[in-house]
């Protein structure tokens, strides 16, 4: 698969975008420094030396919910490079829907962006962040966020974004393929198996409303199950918060 290593770039979701139409398959993009980085909601993403900054552009069949349930793999390939070059790693975790978390902070996030037309989904930017020689200072998140976390930081381990990089492209192949060939199910089970504080109770909010329940697990679109006072609800979308 193309690979393209920028020394800098304003974002490297941006850039798949402007270099998607001279591509003839999929390819990583990766920058030394991106000076421009976002999360959800577009929120700031801040990218210290020595961190990953990458983004996979692809043209993925079906439509945008089959897109959307690719943060699930991006998630799973993180997840597993990591364990593939620093060995079982204690309190690794996945939240939903695709943050990856060590030691109970926040240690990567991925954001999906697409560009299509009439439900389609033309081209699709998987962009993905580990902090893995340094963590923002945690005054720059949200008051009720996750701590940021670093994998040196946290585990004294040093990886390089190249290493990380050429394991997670093959991680992402491999459940990627998962999926083609047979659905979301394999997927939602790894997922499921790695998910951070399952059947505890947890906090989703969406806009104004603030629903607690028992995490659940998810359904096979992906959206999050909670049962609380309301009874068992699946939430398509959410920030989502630990304990009430």
């Amino acid at each position: 698969m193309a690979r393209h290593v920028l020394d800098r770039v304003d974002s490297t979701n941006a850039e798949a975008f402007r270099l998607a139409p001279t591509l003839s398959g999929p390819a990583w993009i990766m920058a030394r420094q991106q000076q421009a980085g976002r999360g959800r909601r577009g929120r700031a993403w801040t990218d210290p030396p020595g961190n990953l900054a990458a983004t996979l552009v692809m043209r993925p069949q079906g439509g945008a919910s089959d897109a959307a349930r690719l943060s699930f793999v991006a998630a799973l390939a993180v997840h597993d490079a990591l364990r593939d070059l620093c060995g079982p790693v204690p309190n690794l975790a996945l939240k939903w829907p695709n943050d990856v978390l060590l030691n109970g902070g926040k240690l990567s996030g991925i954001l999906l962006e697409s560009s299509g037309a009439g439900g389609q989904v033309a081209v699709l930017a998987v962009g993905i962040g580990v902090n893995l020689a340094a963590a923002p200072d945690a005054a720059q998140v949200e008051p009720d966020a996750l701590r940021p976390v670093s994998l040196a930081g946290e585990t004294g381990l040093l990886i390089t974004p190249d290493d990380l990089l050429d394991a997670l492209a093959v991680e992402f192949d491999a459940w990627h393929r998962q999926m083609t060939t047979y659905g979301f199910g394999p997927i939602r089970t790894a997922w499921l198996a790695r998910a951070a504080k399952l059947g505890e109770t947890i906090t989703a909010r969406t806009g104004t409303d603030r629903i607690t329940g028992r995490f659940d697990g998810i359904d096979e679109t992906g959206a999050l199950i909670l049962t609380g006072p309301r009874g068992r609800q699946a939430i398509p979308a959410a920030d989502i918060h630990f304990g009430g």
